[in-house]
């Protein structure tokens, strides 16, 4: 016991033993450099010297185009650059698609030839315009009729056509909300901007086809829809859109959603224009909001 506890203290002196190496000059036998070191301190400044060494190649690696030329680098950041652009063209294609299916459908609007091959039935919460429970009850008709005996000889409510645009038709609220800015042709602003809540869903105002689905530059995801009477409906601004070109949207039912943040009050508001026989007309004339 004694001699092995002699040599674990030998071991531990020879490790701290310092060795001296000098540089001497040959013809003067001058020392010109020394320097004191033992076995342990020697290899404590070798793995600091080699872990800032290291730290220093992985830097100079990381932050310069060095990395370019290490094997399997390079692949990963083309695949991952190949995916993106694959994606970027999809995304272009089904766009030119839209762009394409838009323009046919208005030219087969402009020519009255337009056809529905098929109606998608989807389920969802909607008012059909032959809802029971919009149609007038014995007191509202009497009501009615002795309005228009009372009004029969006023010059004033006189209509001067036979028809209106709103004969027959019953508009449903696009959004619940606050309208921000009002109808104003002067100012190019040819429809009413809403206010929404956090993710409100919009409806269609009027049965109708859809006949433009897309993404808008200036007016963000917008859906516009064909209503029957020349009426037009476009919703502009929202976050999502739940219908495609073509489809067959029923009164009340869901056609978007916009969602509410509260960076800007624009991307939580919904743009809506109402339009008759290619003229914007005011919603709230129209709707009651």
């Amino acid at each position: 016991m004694v001699k092995k506890k002699k040599n674990k203290h030998n071991f531990w002196k020879r490790l701290h033993f310092k060795y001296r190496l000098s540089i001497m000059n040959e013809n003067t036998l001058e020392e010109i450099w020394k320097i004191k070191a033992s076995i342990f301190s020697g290899a404590v400044l070798l793995l600091i010297f080699a872990f800032f060494l290291i730290s220093i190649t992985s830097a100079i690696i990381i932050a310069t185009p060095i990395r370019y030329y290490l094997p399997g680098y390079l692949d990963a950041e083309v695949r991952e650059k190949a995916l993106r652009s694959a994606i970027k063209t999809d995304s272009l294609e089904q766009q030119l698609k839209y762009q394409e299916a838009y323009i046919n459908n208005l030219r087969d609007i402009f020519k009255g030839t337009r056809q529905i091959d098929s109606v998608k039935t989807i389920d969802t919460i909607s008012v059909s315009e032959n809802d029971p429970l919009l149609k007038k009850t014995d007191r509202e008709k009497a009501y009615t009729k002795r309005f228009e005996e009372e009004e029969k000889y006023n010059l004033s409510v006189l209509s001067p056509t036979t028809t209106t645009p709103m004969e027959s038709v019953i508009f449903f609220k696009p959004a619940v909300g606050t309208i921000i800015s009002k109808f104003d042709p002067k100012k190019n602003h040819f429809g009413i901007t809403i206010k929404t809540s956090a993710k409100t869903t919009i409806s269609a105002t009027l049965e109708g086809i859809v006949i433009y689905a897309g993404l808008d530059i200036k007016a963000g995801y917008t859906i516009q829809i064909q209503h029957k009477n020349g009426f037009i409906s476009i919703y502009k601004n929202n976050s999502l859109l739940l219908k495609k070109l073509g489809e067959k949207v029923r009164t009340g039912e869901a056609i978007a959603i916009i969602e509410n943040t509260k960076e800007e009050v624009a991307a939580s508001s919904l743009e809506f224009e109402l339009w008759y026989k290619g003229s914007a007309v005011n919603p709230e004339n129209y709707i009651s909001f």
